[in-house]
């Protein structure tokens, strides 16, 4: 993958240690990151402690993504996924799975309806396969390009945007189906 001038002169401050270039990357990188841990395992303290491993294990490897090119981002989301991974195998081995937290309502009266639809919507991506739900939770949650997430995922972009393109069509389906309507 080409790297841009732009990430060049970022991936460069980063391997020489540039204090203020790293803080900048985690501050950018931060929010989307701890989304995505937060939605794969399910409790906010283990989301934060996979970005921190991630950061850490992005820290100690920098000398890698300088010679492999890849977008600072992707790079992270990259180490993060497989810290993810590595934390959801402790678990299952252990099979402590995560408790799945309650939605909050804003109001009681104002929120049976978006409380309906959240249970819906997440009825609908609870039935999509793995690779579907990490490839939205990467697209969407997370606000990753397709270059990007096709570097995470070892995809082209290309098959990215297709593979993106069909999950939306399956989540369609299965909301459709749960309302009782034919696709």
């Amino acid at each position: 993958m080409e790297q841009s001038a732009d990430h060049a002169g970022e991936v460069a401050r980063l391997v020489a240690g540039d204090g203020a270039a790293w803080e900048a990357l985690y501050g950018r990188v931060y929010p989307a990151m701890l989304a995505y841990a937060d939605r794969r395992l399910g409790a906010v303290e283990d989301a934060r402690d996979a970005v921190s491993e991630a950061m850490s294990r992005a820290v100690a490897t920098v000398e890698r993504m300088a010679a492999l090119a890849p977008a600072p981002e992707a790079w992270l989301f990259g180490i993060l996924r497989h810290v993810v991974i590595d934390q959801q195998r402790r678990t299952y081995r252990r099979r402590d799975l995560p408790v799945q937290r309650p939605i909050e309502e804003p109001h009681a009266l104002d929120g049976i309806v978006l409380d309906e639809e959240q249970e819906a919507v997440k009825e609908a991506f609870a039935r999509l396969s793995d690779k579907d739900r990490e490839l939205l939770e990467l697209r969407v949650v997370a606000g990753l390009g397709s270059d990007e997430v096709a570097s995470v995922l070892g995809m082209r972009p290309g098959a990215v945007r297709m593979a993106q393109a069909r999950a939306l069509d399956r989540l369609r389906g299965h909301l459709a189906a749960r309302e009782g309507v034919v696709p």
